[in-house]
């Protein structure tokens, strides 16, 4: 299961005719708690699917040819859209690099635990998306606190302790 959550909640057409028109889809993105937007043609979904098509068995894609202007048509292809993206998500443990940059997602290679750097540069069409634990510190933690702090650096104290000192036991 993916920590990505798609939606398609709108679209809007552009241009001021019907032969030179085109929709405009906006694709909501929720990944690890923070939130953006993407906004796609219909032609960048169907770029997409043929490229997708290479690497996995997607779902099919809503028909290409309708009329632009009929708003009815225009919200089920929103639909089909939304349930597409949906539906590549759920259905591959690895999502393709391609799908991720459709979506405007960072993506890097899982590099194996035994090597502590690496390059980022790979020939794989596919990326996994971990969510690790990140602990951050506002200020560095070896420092001694300045005297006007509220709070006392016990905290910063336990964790040296238990880092440098892992024997330690207090009196």
């Amino acid at each position: 299961m993916h920590a990505i959550e798609v939606s398609i909640p709108s679209f809007r057409s552009e241009g001021s005719n019907i032969e030179k028109g085109y929709t405009v889809f906006k694709i909501e993105v929720l990944m690890c708690g923070r939130q953006h937007t993407v906004e796609k043609r219909y032609s960048e979904f169907h770029a997409l699917h043929k490229m997708l098509k290479k690497i996995i068995k997607p779902l099919e894609i809503p028909s290409k040819h309708v009329r632009n202007w009929v708003p009815k048509v225009l919200e089920q292809r929103r639909q089909g859209l939304e349930l597409y993206l949906q539906t590549i998500i759920m259905e591959n443990e690895v999502l393709p690099k391609i799908f991720l940059d459709f979506l405007n997602i960072r993506h890097f290679p899982s590099l194996p635990k035994t090597e502590s750097c690496g390059s980022f540069e790979t020939e794989s069409a596919y990326y996994s998306i971990t969510s690790e634990r990140t602990l951050l510190f506002l200020r560095d933690p070896y420092l001694l606190p300045t005297t006007n702090d509220m709070f006392s650096n016990m905290v910063i104290e336990g964790v040296i302790r238990g880092i440098f000192y892992p024997d330690f036991q207090p009196r």
